[in-house]
C-alpha cells in the first residue's frame, strides 16, 4: 500500500495544533507542518478549524480526531 503524506495545517502557539503533532507522532505516518499565519488564503479556510490534515488527494481531517481516526483517513496500517 502506497504510504500517505499529509499536510498539517496549524499556527504556533495552537494547543490543539500541539495535541494533533503528539498523536501524528504515535504514528509512523509522514506529515508535513503547514502554518497558515503566511497564506491569507489558508487562515480564510482554516482559521478557525486549526489543526486540519488534509491527504495529497485534498480530502480533508478536521479537528478534533484521534490516533484511530487518524489512521483510517489515510488507510495505512501503522
Amino acid at each position: 500500500m502506497k504510504q500517505q503524506h499529509l499536510l498539517l495545517y496549524f499556527t504556533d502557539g495552537c494547543h490543539l495544533c500541539d495535541d494533533a503533532v503528539a498523536l501524528l507522532e504515535q504514528t509512523t505516518i509522514p506529515f508535513q507542518k503547514v502554518d497558515i499565519v503566511y497564506q491569507q488564503k489558508l487562515v480564510d479556510l482554516y482559521g478557525y478549524s486549526i489543526p486540519v490534515l488534509q491527504k495529497q488527494n485534498g480530502d480533508t481531517l478536521n479537528w478534533p480526531f484521534d490516533v484511530q481516526q487518524i489512521i483510517d483517513f489515510t488507510d495505512i496500517l501503522t
